[in-house]
């Protein structure tokens, strides 16, 4: 791993996105840099070689691209977890706040085995929320949840609190708006 990769120069800083006032952190320069994408799938193989992960949940949309590689280089099973009424056949559900409203995800039940010992990415931490609800549909099929990995950490906003019974890993922190 390269240990001095300077993955915040991928990232973009967007003011004023999605509205007055908020800087928004866009992921896809990582995309656009593979020497930044493979940091971080290299990364994850580092930090995760010695748990046991035996699946990984990756968190609809942006997160299937960091989930999506690392499971296939690690012969692990993508357990997919998406917005309401996108998958086919049983599925497990959990809601959770929005800052309007509320929304649900979703995971096909026969994805999650009892006592699986699954690792859920995202690509950016904010309140924790959507994470957080999928770490309690995926617990209460049954499976086990210790390890969260995000690329991008904002803790000037609670996702720590809200993960806080998790082990949660960032690779960029930014600490204001």
């Amino acid at each position: 791993m390269n240990k001095s990769f300077d993955l915040d120069g991928a990232i973009r800083k967007i003011p004023d996105f999605p509205k007055p006032g908020i800087l928004f952190y866009d992921i896809t320069g990582i995309m656009l840099d593979p020497r930044a994408f493979r940091y971080c799938i290299d990364t994850m193989k580092e930090l995760y070689a010695d748990k046991k992960i035996e699946a990984v949940a990756a968190i609809e949309a942006r997160g299937f691209i960091f989930a999506a590689p690392y499971a296939l280089e690690e012969e692990l099973p993508l357990i997919l977890v998406r917005k309401k009424g996108k998958l086919p056949g049983k599925t497990l559900s959990s809601s959770y706040s929005l800052e309007y409203g509320e929304a649900e995800i979703e995971v096909q039940q026969s994805d999650v085995q009892p006592n699986q010992n699954i690792l859920v990415v995202d690509d950016l931490f904010a309140t924790g929320g959507t994470v957080a609800a999928a770490c309690s549909m995926l617990e209460e099929a049954g499976a086990r949840v210790e390890q969260i990995f995000g690329v991008v950490g904002l803790p000037f906003l609670p996702y720590e609190k809200t993960l806080e019974k998790y082990t949660v890993i960032t690779l960029v922190n930014y600490d204001s708006e």
